[in-house]
């Protein structure tokens, strides 16, 4: 399997959505708080440019996660749907710390991310079986995310795909909501049920 190919086409579909965002659109809040969406569009692209040497020197003068990712979304703040269409469209190829994993870091991050911004505004789309299935096996155990962790004690199945993992009572739910749960998206608790939702909402306020 070609998972460079996967994550290419991912952050193709990114591209086209960000193109054709309006501007209240472009300035909705995420579903990544406190992001906008436009901010979450900068995250991206700023995400795929941070190669690990300047990744891991970033970490060692102390500054966390958080200020790490702010940095790089302030860095595009000021440009256009546009613009930041253009340039994921001219880096559709994972570089930087998104190549990691065979480019799976860069398909996670597209399709989590582009289902941040597509929720909250009410814009759904079919994402093709191959790329979700690859995406729901690494996000399990992606640095950062941990899904597996996130949803420790629950068996999680999906209803629209051959996919589950856990042990525990069942969380029920499609791919694509299964995923954002494991992405710590409380939003997509909204999407899943079985006796083991309680339990998983617990986990997600921690």
């Amino acid at each position: 399997m070609d998972t460079k190919a996967l994550a290419r086409a991912e952050r193709a579909e990114f591209a086209d959505l960000i193109a054709e965002l309006s501007d209240d659109q472009w300035q909705a809040q995420s579903l990544c708080a406190p992001w906008r969406v436009r901010d979450v569009a900068a995250h991206v692209i700023s995400y795929g440019q941070l190669t690990p040497a300047r990744f891991a020197a970033r970490l060692a003068r102390g500054q966390l996660l958080d200020r790490v990712n702010a940095l790089g979304v302030a860095a595009y703040a000021e440009r256009t749907p546009r613009q930041l269409s253009e340039l994921v469209r001219a880096d559709l190829d994972p570089s930087g710390l998104t190549a990691w994993f065979g480019g799976r870091v860069a398909l996670v991050e597209a399709m989590i991310h582009q289902q941040d911004i597509r929720r909250p505004l009410g814009l759904p789309r079919v994402i093709p079986s191959q790329r979700m299935r690859v995406a729901l096996d690494f996000t399990r155990y992606a640095p950062l995310i941990r899904g597996a962790w996130r949803t420790r004690g629950v068996r999680l199945v999906a209803t629209d795909l051959a996919w589950t993992h856990g042990v525990g009572p069942e969380v029920r739910g499609t791919a694509e909501a299964l995923l954002m749960v494991m992405a710590g998206r409380r939003a997509a608790l909204a999407d899943v049920a079985g006796a083991g939702r309680s339990r998983l909402a617990h986990l997600l306020v921690r």
